[in-house]
């Protein structure tokens, strides 16, 4: 029974993003739990089998909507849409993309605002709307602690002692906060038409992050450690299946205790 319940065995997805760290590991995920699932990702090479691979840019609709039409073809309309694609900097980004405030560059703000936050609203159009029509669909748009609360600067206090300028840079908290909305109110324009959307927020996942930076982080970390990528599956399926039929303009939060203190 509780296999059932968690089970997208006959469902179709599409997780855009699909190639980096999260995504594949959430493609992973739900193939093994019955899902055929459609890789959207802009370093995606086109290619067919258990899993459909297509190059997209999530910022130019067309090729959203043509990879889409592939994946209906192939399958049927999407059941299931994770919205993974994100830029970020990174603890060991270059100094240009990491100064003050006062200096951050507006080339890089657009850029990081294109993918996070128009590249999501994109596949929502795109892909929600076939769902829509369809009158069933679960959306998960993919957020972080730091759309929800400011970053603590102090982690990145290696830097500065080596003689850099180092602030963790606006454009990736301000676009992950503005997805809380987007589901939001997504949640609330498609809840009769039989579509969830919802938000995961998702604390800092272990990538072979510079020593000094994981060794602070995990010592303000209630579990104490960063978390390991396969822990985002379970909350992706638990939104993405019937286990979660009853939930939608949600945020689940996990972030090992981070936004407990």
């Amino acid at each position: 029974m509780t296999d059932d319940l968690f089970s997208l065995g006959g469902r179709v997805a599409v997780v855009t993003g699909g190639m980096g760290q999260l995504g594949s590991e959430i493609t992973r995920g739900l193939a093994a739990r019955g899902a055929r699932v459609a890789v959207f990702d802009i370093v995606a090479e086109d290619r067919d089998g258990d899993l459909l691979y297509r190059r997209v840019d999530v910022t130019d609709r067309s090729t959203i909507e043509r990879a889409l039409a592939d994946v209906t073809a192939h399958w049927d309309v999407p059941h299931v849409l994770v919205n993974a694609a994100a830029l970020d900097s990174p603890p060991d980004a270059p100094a240009e993309e990491v100064g003050p405030f006062e200096d951050y560059p507006v080339e890089s703000l657009d850029q990081v605002m294109a993918v996070n936050v128009k590249g999501t609203l994109l596949s929502c159009q795109a892909i929600g709307a076939r769902m829509a029509e369809a009158g069933r669909g679960s959306i998960v748009n993919v957020s972080s602690i730091y759309g929800m609360l400011s970053p603590v600067q102090e982690l990145y206090d290696f830097r500065r002692r080596g003689g850099e300028a180092f602030f963790k840079p606006v454009a990736y908290s301000v676009s992950k906060s503005a997805l809380y909305n987007l589901t939001r109110y997504l949640a609330t324009y498609w809840a009769r038409s039989g579509v969830r959307v919802n938000t995961l927020t998702l604390a800092g996942v272990w990538n072979d992050q510079p020593t000094e930076f994981v060794d602070a982080y995990t010592e303000r970390m209630p579990l104490g450690r960063m978390a390991n990528v396969e822990e985002v599956v379970g909350p992706i399926v638990f939104l993405a299946s019937d286990a979660s039929s009853y939930v939608t303009g949600a945020n689940l939060v996990a972030d090992g205790g981070w936004s407990a203190w």
